[in-house]
């Protein structure tokens, strides 16, 4: 049979006037992505694991331009589908000289299929509520710039009931894998087809950029939340494939679009994998040596040897976005707890010291947590290291039973994050480097704002520092879940978080470990919000502000909270 198209087209990155589309097909082929000015791709499809795909990069579009693309598989036009249901999808190009180009960011994590509504009774999915707003309108104009996803793209452990029944029927499975989670690579793509296939979506991501990064659902709840988290994991049988199984899954389907057509060349990986005949080998070996790499990072001795980073960031006009893996690469030996390994930190010191106007930080998990919850991981993290067995197991139980692990459970990390944001913030030089030197000396920027997810709900928090001379404000934004929902009984404690009496108790708490009061304060300003949203952060020369829209119960988006970020 002629080789079909499967998922996509996704727009991923458009840097120039080069894009690139990523589409997976039913068979191998020959994938040619051609505008309506001319601007062509084409590539052969790679295979893995018996599925194949191709990420295309479009060469010649036209500066400040909007145009409309076909995707042709072994010269068969796919896209767009013929049924005429939706507006053509677009490529959208900057000006070559954009520095007062406004840039418009939306962003959100947490995103169930949408089969999960039927059974669990979700509130409507926010990304699907803004597909269908754009579809009644189609302006190119009004378009965001790029789609950040920040995290649960995808549910390996919590699946819909046709992915359970997929995994009812299949024979052969590891010795006591999780009946209701997938494993395998095969098993993952389903989970992919199924959340990428609405229609809605599908068309949004032909249209929009989107960048990404995994958080623990594309692996596993709680994924590296500890050593003995890591070394209980291991132990389990079926283990060994769902981690490999996992990684080299969001290689293919999430990170690959996240490079830029330059990245993408320079990827020792995407250079195996297209040039084998069949990558099912290089993949495996590559999720088994990544996974292997994380526990070197865990070494503070051997950190040197981890090769693969699934950081990166990017410059869209004025505005620099650096996204950080806050999950595969954690530093968890006792004592030296770190969301980044040394290597990797430095790599983002470097990044964030430029030329911008505003810089973003995207991170699955939120650097600024409610207050009240903030100090608990803390003083969760200090008896967790006690040299105590008894405290330290009991610990351990409590930072699992209550997913104690964000940034305020990686003290080191935490305040490192805010002093790094002071000095950028001050205008100071860059990092020093014993084999540089210091770095050049930059303005501050208009603004710094960290994108996150993961709990749940959404929120705006705004740091305040003790050095009067930061002049740059400093924002947390959440934006969480897209489609589904925290537990009613969780809401008060959330709410209780913010409030000054209940962070004033669990700082006490805190203090009695011997937790140093943080080097930051915070207080939120806007939230926190529990529906499903998607959230729109606004770039306008020296101007910054964020809209957060949910849904109601008919599936439309209404406005609950905007706020300006700068003076």
């Amino acid at each position: 049979m002629p080789a079909e198209l499967l998922i996509g087209p996704l727009l991923r990155r458009v840097v120039g006037t080069r894009a690139t589309v990523w589409v997976e097909t039913t068979a191998p082929a020959v994938v040619t992505v051609r505008t309506a000015d001319g601007a062509t791709g084409t590539t052969n499809t790679f295979t893995a694991y018996d599925h194949h795909y191709a990420l295309v990069v479009v060469d010649g579009l036209t500066p400040d331009s909007t145009t409309a693309y076909q995707v042709f598989v072994d010269d068969q036009e796919v896209w767009p589908l013929p049924d005429g249901r939706f507006p053509p999808s677009v490529i959208r190009t900057r000006a070559a000289e954009d520095r007062d180009q406004p840039v418009r960011l939306l962003f959100g994590s947490c995103r169930e299929t949408t089969q999960h509504a039927t059974t669990r009774k979700l509130p409507p999915d926010a990304l699907d509520a803004y597909a269908r707003r754009i579809l009644a309108d189609p302006d190119p104009a009004a378009l965001p710039d790029l789609l950040v996803l920040l995290g649960d793209q995808v549910y390996a452990d919590e699946t819909s009931p046709t992915v359970k029944r997929l995994l009812r029927r299949r024979r052969r499975r590891p010795a006591g894998a999780p009946s209701d989670q997938v494993v395998s690579f095969d098993e993952y793509t389903k989970l992919y087809l199924e959340s990428w296939g609405d229609p809605e979506i599908r068309w949004l991501f032909s249209t929009v950029p989107s960048v990404m990064i995994f958080d623990d659902h594309e692996i596993i709840d709680d994924w590296n939340t500890s050593a003995s988290w890591r070394a209980d994991m291991r132990e389990q049988p079926w283990w060994a494939e769902r981690i490999t199984s996992g990684l080299a899954s969001y290689w293919v389907y999430q990170h690959l679009g996240n490079l830029s057509p330059d990245e993408i060349a320079a990827d020792p990986i995407f250079a195996k994998v297209t040039t084998a005949g069949d990558a099912t080998e290089v993949l495996r070996e590559f999720g088994q040596r990544v996974d292997t790499e994380a526990d070197l990072a865990h070494d503070i001795e051997r950190w040197q040897a981890v090769q693969y980073q699934w950081s990166y960031s990017l410059d869209l006009g004025r505005t620099r976005l650096v996204m950080l893996d806050t999950r595969c690469s954690r530093v968890l030996q006792p004592g030296h707890r770190a969301m980044l390994p040394p290597g990797e930190w430095s790599w983002f010191v470097d990044r964030v010291h430029g030329d911008y106007d505003h810089l973003v930080v995207g991170s699955s998990l939120p650097w600024l947590l409610p207050p009240g919850i903030h100090h608990v991981e803390a003083w969760n993290e200090k008896l967790a290291d006690s040299s105590r067995p008894w405290l330290a197991a009991l610990s351990e139980r409590l930072r699992r039973g209550l997913d104690l692990e964000h940034w305020g459970a990686f003290r080191r990390s935490f305040d490192a994050m805010g002093a790094l944001f002071a000095r950028v913030g001050g205008g100071t030089p860059g990092e020093p480097d014993d084999r540089k030197g210091a770095g050049p000396a930059y303005p501050p920027p208009a603004s710094i704002n960290v994108l996150s997810g993961d709990v749940h709900h959404s929120y705006v928090a705004r740091v305040r520092f003790a050095d009067p001379t930061v002049r740059t404000p400093v924002h947390q934004l959440t934006c969480s879940p897209i489609h589904n929902q925290v537990p009613a009984g969780m809401r008060p404690l959330m709410r209780l978080g913010w409030s000054r009496g209940p962070a004033g108790a669990t700082r006490a708490l805190a203090r009695t470990a011997g937790v140093p009061r943080p080097q930051v304060r915070w207080r939120k300003l806007a939230g926190p919000y529990f529906g499903n949203a998607v959230a729109t952060l606004t770039h306008a020369s020296r101007t910054a502000d964020v809209v957060i829209e949910g849904t109601t119960n008919d599936g439309h988006l209404r406005q609950v909270a905007h706020h300006r970020l700068t003076p």
